[in-house]
């Protein structure tokens, strides 16, 4: 009989975790895989929500925690948590000795991992890569873990070529489509009613705006000015109700979460916010949201399927794909006044109703862990620059 095949997930944000779950279950009940799963990052932090009880909740097991956040929010204290996660990963990854680690996106504490990983000589696998955002450190940490990871799993077509151009052997290097996908045809999502007495927020009457707004780590000021300018044009956008959730565990995140609180005090009759809503309430809200608005991959990747128009600020999220309901605006309150304003118009609404992406139509989980099953990993460490020929 042969031996099942381990196969560790590292996970270290809710929003990560719900793009891994079916991931996860198809692993899980695998009779030829054994899932391992290590949580750190936000998961672990009471500030975000201490998230890993949600995993344990989902009936996984988790096999190690890995803490790396600090009380501060400066550089300093993000690069002092990459080097906590890679610690404790090294440790986690010495005890657990899996066959394959899974990784996916461009987080520092998925860097952090990769490089515990590397150094034990573990195969990686990892999810999102080719992808830019250029007003982010993420898209530097991204190409990081590219070139540490020995399987590729893309989100579309054009991230597979620049995953090879970045000297990936092409036959290591799979267009899925985008993972998160798969919960809009798994997942049982909720009516606004059902989802107005979960949120204990109405949600009429129109518009509603979804918003999220993270950190720019290449600003000098991390994004603060231009959330400012994303409150005056909330404030001109009176008519409007607001559901904010919280950005990520970025340098800079404090002074932008403390103003998203301040404005919701202030406008407690239209507004509300969340640190956490889960997979399910997220991706209902996604559905019948008029408009999502903020910097948030959600709005470029998963809004699309739902047939949300995007009203995307700023150069967080520079360099993606878009869907044609996707509305690039200046970070200024009259440039995403007007944003919004084209985006709640019958005729643009008729634009995003019609579902166009470029991140396939769900089933990426089951593609993913087929080739995480079948692939051959013997000498799989020992990579191959792929030099190309037409430069």
């Amino acid at each position: 009989m042969s031996v099942a095949r381990t196969i560790c997930i590292v996970t270290g944000t809710r929003a990560e975790y719900g793009l891994l779950y079916w991931l996860m279950k198809e692993i899980a009940g695998d009779p030829d895989l054994k899932l391992q799963v290590i949580v750190t990052g936000m998961h672990l932090s009471p500030e975000f929500g201490s998230t890993y009880q949600q995993i344990e909740g989902d009936g996984f097991v988790i096999d190690a925690k890995v803490e790396t956040l600090l009380a501060s929010d400066s550089p300093v204290a993000i690069a002092t948590s990459m080097g906590l996660g890679t610690i404790g990963c090294a440790d986690a990854f010495s005890r657990l000795r899996p066959d394959l680690v899974v990784l996916l996106g461009d987080r520092v504490e998925i860097l952090a991992a990769a490089q515990a990983a590397m150094v034990a000589r573990i195969p990686i696998a990892h999810i999102h890569g080719g992808e830019a955002s250029e007003g982010t450190i993420d898209e530097g940490i991204r190409h990081a873990v590219t070139k540490m990871s020995h399987l590729h799993f893309t989100a579309a077509e054009q991230y597979r070529r620049r995953v090879i151009q970045l000297g990936e052997a092409p036959e290591t290097v799979f267009n899925t489509g985008a993972i998160g996908l798969d919960n809009f045809t798994q997942l049982q999502l909720m009516d606004r009613a059902s989802l107005e007495t979960a949120l204990h927020f109405r949600l009429s009457p129109r518009p509603l705006i979804l918003c999220t707004y993270h950190p720019v780590t290449l600003c000098d000021d991390d994004g603060a000015d231009a959330a400012r300018q994303l409150f005056d044009a909330l404030d001109t956008l009176a008519d409007a109700r607001v559901v904010f959730t919280k950005g990520n565990a970025d340098a800079g995140r404090r002074i932008i979460t403390r103003m998203v609180d301040e404005w919701v005090a202030h406008n407690a009759s239209r507004a509300t916010v969340f640190v956490n809503l889960g997979q399910v309430q997220y991706l209902s809200l996604l559905r019948e949201a008029d408009v999502v608005l903020g910097n948030s991959s959600s709005g470029i990747i998963e809004a699309p399927t739902a047939r949300t128009p995007t009203v995307n600020i700023g150069d967080r999220q520079r360099g993606r794909i878009r869907a044609p309901s996707v509305i690039d605006s200046a970070e200024s309150a009259a440039a995403i006044v007007s944003a919004v304003q084209r985006a709640l118009s019958p005729g643009f609404q008729k634009i995003a109703a019609k579902g166009e992406t470029p991140f396939g139509s769900g089933g990426a989980s089951k593609r993913i862990k087929r080739t995480i099953k079948e692939v051959p990993l013997d000498g799989i460490l020992f990579k191959r620059f792929h030099d190309r020929t037409d430069v």
